[in-house]
């Protein structure tokens, strides 16, 4: 069971890394496209761990502790190198 939640955070951190790069590629949209950006990024990495889990709760706890982890590093390196 901890494996199948460490497999979905680390396809998650991808998800993530991804949505940063589609978020920079789009660097001058407003702010309402970039929140929909968001809102089909969390949708799909949620989706995806949901078929990794199959728990509900589990799921987006997931989802939110990879959200939270990668909110983390983005801050720390920005932090650190600018």
């Amino acid at each position: 069971m901890l494996l199948k939640n460490y497999v979905a955070a680390l396809i998650q951190i991808i998800i993530w890394s991804s949505f940063h790069l589609a978020q920079w590629l789009s660097g001058k949209d407003r702010f309402f496209p970039k929140v929909l950006l968001f809102l089909v990024f969390f949708y799909l990495a949620y989706l995806v761990a949901k078929k990794i889990i199959g728990s509900k709760r589990l799921t987006l706890l997931t989802t939110l502790i990879s959200l939270t982890t990668y909110a983390s590093l983005q801050f720390m390196f920005h932090f650190l190198f600018y």
